[in-house]
């Protein structure tokens, strides 16, 4: 059975459109006066996923909001909603990401330009950091650093990380801090539920579509599989199941053209061993 929650805790409609779609099923729901079970019987899902949509745990997928059109006679409301939330500058859009990021059971990730943050020393993150100017920079660094307690949850998350050879050698902060940050990641591929491996740069890799830029797949029993694309200035949350899809096939084209984990360890040393 979900956690009763007060109104204030449930998805505020003007927070942003996911809100206002989990906001919209309920008051359909209860204006048509069913349970959750039986709208999980037009979704073909179950009572639990859908109360996981109504309180914003989990998303609404373009199939599942065709259905309710049909059912509802909605004239396509639901899978607009649905479409222009999915395209849409989402405002909680990082508050989001993170909460995934805590939950999720299986992380993949493909980092193109920078370390992902999951995996930054506090020195790469400072200095990452303060090229940005932000405002608090020190609180920028500390929030940072705190979501790689997920490593410390009992079990961690399985996690997959693909890195570009570009990432591992541009020069962030100082040699000493980039051969720490190096060294971060050697101890971190070590650990029994991590897996890093290294794209190279190299003429048999060539093109790949890796280099469109950096992404993320998150998944976990409680909300399926989400996706986030990384831009400048903010982010991208994919929810829709033929997108998420899109970026996973996109991450095994890139893990094709990735070295084995030895190899991968090895590379490392050697640019480690190349800083000056």
């Amino acid at each position: 059975m979900a956690t009763k929650r007060s109104p204030d805790e449930l998805p505020q409609p003007k927070n942003n459109m996911w809100d206002f779609i989990a906001y919209y099923l309920r008051f359909q729901r209860t204006q048509r006066g069913l349970s959750g079970e039986a709208v999980g019987r037009i979704i073909r899902g179950s009572k639990s996923e859908v109360s996981r949509i109504e309180i914003g745990a989990e998303r609404l997928d373009g199939t599942q909001a065709a259905l309710l059109d049909k059912a509802w006679n909605a004239g396509r409301l639901f899978s607009l909603l649905v479409w222009y939330a999915s395209i849409g500058h989402d405002p909680q859009w990082f508050a989001q990401y993170l909460a995934l990021e805590q939950r999720a059971d299986i992380i993949r990730i493909f980092a193109s330009q920078l370390i992902h943050g999951l995996f930054q020393t506090e020195d790469y993150a400072r200095a990452v950091i303060n090229e940005g100017n932000p405002p608090n920079p020190e609180e920028a660094v500390q929030k940072r650093l705190a979501r790689q307690a997920v490593f410390n949850r009992q079990p961690p998350p399985y996690t997959a990380a693909l890195l570009s050879q570009a990432c591992l050698e541009w020069p962030v902060g100082s040699p000493e801090i980039m051969r720490a940050q190096l060294q971060h990641l050697l101890d971190l591929s070590e650990l029994p539920d991590a897996v890093i491996r290294v794209v190279p740069r190299s003429w048999n890799v060539g093109a790949h579509l890796g280099l469109d830029g950096s992404f993320q797949l998150m998944g976990g029993p409680n909300f399926g599989e989400v996706a986030f694309s990384e831009s400048p200035g903010g982010g991208r949350l994919v929810s829709s199941p033929a997108d998420v899809m899109n970026y996973a096939v996109r991450y095994e084209r890139i893990s094709a053209k990735a070295l084995p984990e030895a190899p991968s360890r090895d590379l490392i040393k050697s640019l480690m061993e190349d800083i000056k």
